[in-house]
């Protein structure tokens, strides 16, 4: 959860555009990254692949006004609405995009080729495939307000969990994971899409923090790190990993809730 997803690239991204605060071209830019290339399959209308672009603007004409992120992981389907074979399609990659109004779903199968043992010799490429999804309210997803109160408690609880496993003495693999989470955390970066309200940046900067404490304390004192003194018993990996759980599942939760921040504002104002 340290780097961004592509499905929240292309949900930010895919608002802004909707809204009209982005042109086409600008917006597929920023969805493909640092890829080398996306296409989307399956799309309604279209025969074939398509690029982002042309994408984007049939999902319009097909009615969407809004995109919606999921992340979901075995046991818990945040933000999907169903159908069952869609479900499964996202549960695998762990992400998608949702078009509800326009009845479609997007999960990216991402494929790295190039020769060569550097990794600078590969290039990505992205394949986005659509299926039918239900217009439904999506799973588990909390207001941004709700998701801003969670995150001040889940990140006093990482930092606890960090202090108990002691990073800092870790060993340098663990330093240098902790000073980078510390330099990313201090820069400025450019985070959503224009459009987005100010609350959503936060909370999404928030639930980034949170997320990178918990990457950080399950890649310490494992047994399969060769830099500790001892391997932790198998008790001591399940209770770090029953404590770090619920942080994981709130940090989520908030990623979520910032990424579909304008269709949630949009649907209060309906209310």
């Amino acid at each position: 959860m340290l780097d961004e997803h592509r499905s929240g690239r292309f949900t930010a991204w895919g608002n802004a555009l909707l809204a009209g605060y982005a042109a086409p071209d600008d917006a597929a830019h920023h969805i493909t990254g640092s890829d080398a290339i996306h296409r989307v399959t399956g799309l309604p209308g279209e025969s074939g692949p398509v690029g982002l672009t042309l994408a984007l603007g049939r999902l319009r004409a097909l009615g969407a006004t809004g995109l919606r992120l999921a992340l979901p992981v075995p046991g818990h389907p945040l933000g999907l609405s169903g159908p069952p074979e869609f479900n499964a399609l996202a549960l695998e990659a762990e992400e998608a995009v949702l078009a509800p109004e326009a009845g479609v779903g997007l999960v990216p199968e991402v494929r790295a080729a190039g020769s060569g043992p550097d990794a600078a010799d590969l290039h990505v490429e992205v394949v986005w495939r659509c299926s039918p999804v239900r217009d439904a309210p999506p799973a588990d997803v909390p207001s941004l307000g709700e998701a801003e109160r969670e995150l001040a408690e889940a990140l006093r609880e990482a930092t606890e969990v960090l202090t108990r496993l002691d990073v800092a003495g870790a060993g340098p693999v663990a330093r240098a994971a902790l000073e980078a989470y510390r330099a990313r955390a201090e820069r400025d970066r450019a985070i959503l899409a224009p459009g987005y309200p100010q609350r959503a940046a936060r909370v999404l900067e928030l639930a980034q923090r949170v997320a990178a404490l918990v990457a950080l304390a399950y890649g310490t004192g494992d047994g399969g790190s060769h830099e500790h003194g001892g391997a932790m018993s198998a008790s001591g990996i399940a209770a770090r990993a029953a404590a770090l759980r619920p942080v994981e599942r709130t940090a989520r939760r908030a990623l979520v809730a910032a990424y579909n921040a304008p269709v949630e504002r949009r649907e209060r104002g309906r209310s």
